[in-house]
């Protein structure tokens, strides 16, 4: 089990406040406890199964030893996805998704693999030493640039064993092109979204920062959880009993 959710801290951010009534998606009807002053409210035990059940998926993924790419463009999100990728040493988007980021690799991987070689030739010397300082400063611009794009994706393989997006409205290319992959997706979905878009459907308000930080945290527990089981099966199979050795 890779965590308890606690419902009262679910309640506690905000968790259940869903959209206006009239903004929702007729297939969140399973998720929506009630309406009040004209706003669907979500049903927080359907949001602790679910949750619980996305997470045992994640600890899995990771214990696997394959990466989970962390999706999170919206502004509220961006700085919570990118320090738990931070914290989890796991690729991320935060920007703009950019069409082909994983259904196109060819192209995508290409400029990672131009990121790549200007930051060690920057790095190394080898542009102070070819070109004027105006030339170099220019590759540093083209090195940020590159960063702000593909920065979060420089380490990852060319295919990560699941997608966790963090508003699957907001980031709907990204969890169009993990459905054309036949990548699982973890997303939480608001009562204006289409659950059916994802494997594990997280009902939950996608807005409130509280949320969003509370699910991210149970995120990178399962992630630790699933990355120390693969340490312990490396430590397990290195130690060998001293009865055995010569």
């Amino acid at each position: 089990m890779a965590a308890d959710v606690d419902i009262k801290q679910l309640l506690e951010a905000g968790a259940h406040f869903g959209h206006k009534t009239s903004r929702w998606h007729p297939k969140m009807a399973p998720y929506i406890h009630s309406k009040r002053n004209g706003t669907h409210i979500i049903d927080l035990t359907k949001t602790v199964a679910n949750l619980e059940e996305a997470l045992n998926f994640i600890d899995d993924t990771t214990a696997a030893g394959k990466q989970v790419l962390l999706v999170g463009t919206k502004r509220q999100a961006q700085d919570i996805v990118r320090k738990l990728a931070e914290d989890t040493n796991m690729p991320f988007v935060t920007e703009r998704w950019l069409g082909g980021m994983i259904t196109n690799w060819n192209t995508i991987g290409g400029r990672v693999k131009h990121l790549k070689s200007l930051e060690e030739r920057m790095a190394n010397g080898e542009l102070a030493n070819k070109y004027n300082k105006l030339e170099v400063q220019r590759f540093q611009e083209e090195i940020n640039e590159l960063n702000r794009l593909y920065g979060g994706i420089k380490d990852m393989n060319s295919r990560v064993g699941a997608v966790v997006v963090f508003d699957i409205t907001h980031d709907a290319n990204a969890v169009r092109e993990a459905n054309k992959l036949h990548i699982p997706i973890v997303g939480i979905t608001d009562t204006n979204a289409d659950p059916s878009q994802v494997r594990y459907p997280i009902p939950a308000n996608d807005d409130a920062i509280k949320t969003i930080q509370l699910i991210a945290d149970y995120v990178k527990q399962a992630i630790e959880t699933g990355k120390n089981k693969v340490k312990k099966e490396v430590a397990d199979k290195t130690d060998v009993p001293a009865e055995t050795k010569e």
